[in-house]
């Protein structure tokens, strides 16, 4: 995905000004001027395509996703330190990064902020089932787990498409069945389900791929202690006026390059 679009200054400096009527009683003599700048950050976001599976959740080291349910997708909250430990993680890569660039030049003549949305490649972890069953003579919302299975591997089928003959099935009722081969174990039949003991499901999850690594500079460091308050894992330390960093516990998210005033510390990718 690259998709490219324009804002009016004139609409920007109008919701500016909106705004500015709560801060003080002179908000009538607020002036609204923007010098030429250019920015980048990172966006990470949920498509609609999320299968309600919730496995980002369980793997977001700091609780920043709001779980899914049958009803809504998956949420990212300004909780978010951009570890894209998410987008790593999801089965059906429903979470994506996107690099957006801000660009504004106030001696243009159309007067408009242009903003640069696009997506960036990430590695991808192991996702895999290992093995799934399913209790068809427990109740159940079987639909929904067929309706949001996302490679159709949970059908609903009538007695005759099962071969053991001996379980006792309504001939006109339909039940719940996994082609095991074709499921990747995502886990949303599970995870929506309304009886948790009527899907067993054993996956694998493979480790995180870093594609950044923390470099730090000690010789710029000024012993702030900001890094170490602030890291969501406890992964950073200052030991006897140094930096130590946790290499294990170390999500490569952008809090401590965030708040270190000096630059002492930055994200590097890995070559």
């Amino acid at each position: 995905m690259n998709v490219s679009f324009e804002k009016q200054m004139k609409n920007l400096e109008r919701e500016v000004l909106l705004k500015s009527v709560d801060l003080d009683d002179d908000s009538d003599d607020f002036q609204f001027e923007l010098d030429d700048f250019k920015a980048d950050e990172e966006i990470i976001a949920i498509a609609p395509r999320c299968v309600r599976c919730n496995t980002c959740v369980g793997e977001c080291p700091v609780n920043a996703i709001e779980p899914a349910n049958i009803f809504r997708i998956a949420k990212i909250t300004d909780k978010c330190v951009k570890c894209e430990i998410c987008v790593q993680t999801c089965p059906v890569s429903a979470i994506k990064l996107i690099d957006n660039s801000i660009i504004y030049n106030n001696e243009d003549e159309n007067d408009f902020i242009e903003y640069n949305l696009s997506n960036v490649s990430c590695s991808h972890r192991v996702v895999r089932m290992n093995s799934i069953s399913v209790d068809c003579s427990q109740e159940n919302n079987w639909e929904d787990c067929a309706n949001l299975c996302p490679t159709n591997a949970f059908t609903l089928e009538f007695k005759e498409f099962f071969d053991e003959n001996d379980m006792d099935l309504e001939e006109d009722t339909l039940y719940p069945h996994v082609n095991d081969k074709m499921c990747i174990g995502c886990s949303a039949c599970v995870e929506i389900s309304q009886n948790k003991d009527a899907i067993e499901l054993d996956r694998y999850i493979g480790p995180i791929i870093h594609s950044r690594n923390l470099d730090i500079s000690h010789d710029l460091c000024v012993n702030c202690y900001l890094c170490e308050e602030n890291c969501p894992t406890g992964a950073i330390e200052l030991v006897d006026g140094e930096v130590v960093l946790d290499d294990d516990k170390c999500i490569r998210c952008i809090e401590c390059t965030r708040h270190c005033p000096v630059g002492a510390l930055k994200r590097v990718e890995i070559e």
